[in-house]
């Protein structure tokens, strides 16, 4: 078989696998098959009683543990081992085509490593030498066979348009692999389809089309699912509802509705068996973790993948379920209510449940459509202006912030109101992460390298074990140079591909709760270059998050100060007059700049 077939060869093991996966696996993601007309409308009939308060939320979710993950795949025989061979197949392949892509950042790394040991070992003896001299051979060994490899599978040479053509064609099989995969990996796929700064241009295109393109599944399922879920029949619930979904996505579908009060609103309904199939796929990654931490320890260095797994499973049930994301738009609602150009959805309780959502439908231009918001005469760049301030609000003052940004989940009403959608993915920053954080804004605005090598330990961006004081200087390093730059001429992207070799070669880490936040701010940037070319998130923020900072600081030292003159309890913290200085000083200058 021709290495050039590799691609089309796991289309085939794909599509077979799928087929024999369906004779065991309920189905989740089909084409839509309903027929008849576009709308059905539904007879005019009392409406259930009102409840005056939300629908009771499930039990509180079970940690993620072997226990659990044992009695999850207890008994699955065939069925478990067929789909975790698929998902094998497509997360090893996947893996293997990103590996080939930046095999260069590693093979700088192993060249610069091979030319350290060498100098060392002349000081060391001639076996050393010889030690060195077999190891480098071997490396060069694998580096032809790696790189043979890599030109056989991309068909061309690095940066050849034959390259980029084979990039689509892989890009083109991974959204197709996922949607066959279903549900978890769906949502998986969204969440790499907003990190440029991970994958080549070609897979962020394709990915970015499960964010509303993703199969539907039977109408008829989800008038059912609808009926059992409210305890009425549709024509009890609403006045009419379309027999076609609006908008599908990884976890439900949506349909315009209309209830007996005359209100229009969408409602959102799971996808059938969704709690099963999510809880077998995590328990299957779970496994798949713990074989890579016993056989490829190396894999887990430079992120902590148990740990984004365990977030994966607390963001993902709560996802799910439909009563939390009702008050977690609640929530936001209230946080925004002094902001007149931020709308949310208003939540309809009466006919929500864990599985199916009734909100208020709000018509909306993505923020991404450049074309039709200049015909409303609406500037994207006011547009970015807002979401940025929106999300450093959401980040450095509330603690709470939405965290999947993506353009289908954000709209710009004809009245110019920047509407947010999907409150099912959220994060949440405590205290003392966002007190760190705005320490190390201090020290970018400070200029203040120490500070900053610093912020990356308190931050947890470190191994476990690791002397911080041996990192110090690579980390002032890195930052000495940025910080020489203005503020709009560094992007997440590019500082992001300067870390990738000092990660590789460092013990650095991503910290599991900084997984959110991370994308969050990229995402936000990547709608921000596609709205401004010229936009830089740092710059825009900058003004925002004086003032943020300004604010919350600003009542933290005056409760902290009115607490120690009056002798009142909890008033243990020492009152650090550098940083208040600091903030009388960018006080006074924000004034001046302003009058």
């Amino acid at each position: 078989m021709s290495p050039g077939n590799l691609l089309r060869v796991g289309d085939q093991a794909s599509s077979m696998m799928n087929k024999i996966e369906e004779a065991l696996v309920p189905a989740v993601a089909h084409p839509n098959q309903t027929e008849g007309p576009q709308r059905q409308v539904i007879d005019k009939l009392t409406p259930a009683p009102a409840h005056s308060h939300a629908p009771a939320a499930p039990a509180p979710l079970e940690p993620l543990s072997e226990e659990l993950v044992a009695g999850i795949l207890k008994g699955r025989g065939l069925r478990g081992w067929l789909r975790a061979v698929n998902i094998a197949r497509v997360l090893g392949l996947l893996s293997l085509y990103l590996f080939l892509d930046t095999y260069d950042v590693r093979a700088n790394f192993t060249r610069r490593n091979g030319d350290r040991l060498r100098e060392e070992a002349k000081t060391q003896g001639r076996l050393a030498q010889f030690q060195v001299w077999v190891r480098e051979l071997r490396w060069r060994l694998a580096d032809i066979m790696i790189r043979a490899l890599r030109f056989v599978i991309f068909r061309g040479a690095e940066g050849s348009a034959k390259k980029e053509a084979r990039l689509s064609q892989q890009a083109a099989w991974l959204r197709r692999s996922l949607i066959g995969l279903g549900p978890t990996f769906i949502k998986i796929g969204q969440a790499l389809g907003t990190r440029a700064d991970l994958l080549p241009l070609a897979y962020v295109k394709e990915l970015a089309l499960l964010q509303d393109q993703v199969p539907s599944f039977p109408t008829t399922e989800a008038y059912a699912r609808i009926e059992s879920e409210l305890g009425r029949t549709l024509q009890q619930a609403y006045a009419e509802i379309d027999a076609e979904p609006i908008a599908a996505a990884s976890l439900g579908q949506v349909y315009r509705a209309r209830l007996h009060s005359g209100k229009e609103v969408a409602v959102k309904v799971q996808r059938p068996n969704l709690e099963a199939i999510l809880r077998f796929d995590i328990a299957l990654l779970y496994r798949f973790v713990q074989v890579t931490n016993r056989f490829f320890p190396k894999a887990n260095e430079n992120a902590d993948w148990e740990g984004m797994l365990h977030e994966f499973y607390a963001t993902i049930f709560e996802e799910i379920d439909y009563v939390k994301e009702g008050q977690n738009a609640d929530l936001f609602r209230r946080n925004f209510r002094d902001w007149r150009a931020i709308r949310v959805p208003t939540i309809y309780w009466t006919h929500t449940t864990a599985r199916v959502l009734t909100l208020e439908f709000i018509r909306g231009t993505k923020v991404v459509d450049l074309e039709a918001l200049r015909a409303r005469r609406i500037s994207p760049v006011k547009v970015n202006r807002l979401m940025v301030k929106a999300y450093l609000k959401q980040l450095l003052e509330d603690g709470f912030f939405h965290a999947d940004p993506h353009p289908g989940n954000l709209l710009v009403m004809d009245s110019g109101h920047l509407a947010f959608f999907d409150f099912g993915m959220v994060g949440r920053i405590t205290p003392k992460l966002q007190s760190q954080m705005i320490d190390a804004f201090f020290h970018v605005v400070g200029k203040d390298v120490h500070g900053l090598g610093q912020d990356i330990i308190n931050l947890n961006f470190l191994k476990p074990g690791v002397d911080a004081e041996m990192i110090r200087p690579v980390v002032e390093g890195l930052f000495q140079h940025y910080l020489n730059l203005k503020l709009g001429e560094v992007n997440f992207k590019e500082l992001t591909y300067d870390l990738a070799e000092i990660v590789y070669e460092y013990p650095f880490r991503l910290p599991a709760n900084f997984t959110y936040v991370m994308r969050a701010l990229m995402t936000l940037e990547g709608i921000g270059i596609v709205t401004d070319p010229e936009f830089s998130f740092f710059e825009t923020a900058r003004p925002f998050a004086k003032e943020f900072m300004l604010r919350r600081e600003g009542k933290v030292f005056r409760e902290l100060i009115f607490n120690k003159l009056t002798g009142r309890e909890g008033s243990n913290g020492s009152i650090e007059w550098s940083k208040v200085w600091k903030l009388t000083k960018m006080a006074a200058k924000m004034y001046l700049e302003s009058a």
